[in-house]
């Protein structure tokens, strides 16, 4: 879970991150950097499209800087998964809300 978020700061399960994050079922990925900064695109997505999640969840930064381009909506929604893309602070709230009824993953811009 999600515990706080503020611009360039996240807090989950008691630890503070400081960097871009993907939290996965089990673990937090904290080393998570795109090949384009903020363009998200497929490449950046391999480890999470290979967990096969239900739903990956999105958090575009603070402002909702970071782009998810439409070849990357559109190759998510062709493997059948389902994409939501919001504001980081609104991704961590639905992440809360998702995390514990389906195989969620929260990949979390922190910045911008």
């Amino acid at each position: 879970m999600v515990e706080d978020y503020r611009f360039g700061e996240i807090k989950i399960l008691g630890k503070i991150y400081k960097s871009d994050v993907i939290i996965y079922p089990d673990y937090v990925d904290a080393n998570w950097w795109r090949g384009q900064s903020h363009d998200l695109a497929v490449s950046d997505l391999k480890a999470v499209i290979e967990s096969n999640p239900e739903v990956i969840i999105i958090g575009t930064g603070a402002s909702g800087l970071m782009q998810v381009s439409k070849e990357t909506r559109d190759y998510l929604t062709g493997l059948g998964i389902e994409t939501i893309i919001l504001s980081t602070k609104e991704a961590c709230q639905e992440y809360n809300r998702t995390c514990n009824t389906r195989k969620a993953i929260a990949c979390l811009h922190l910045t911008c």
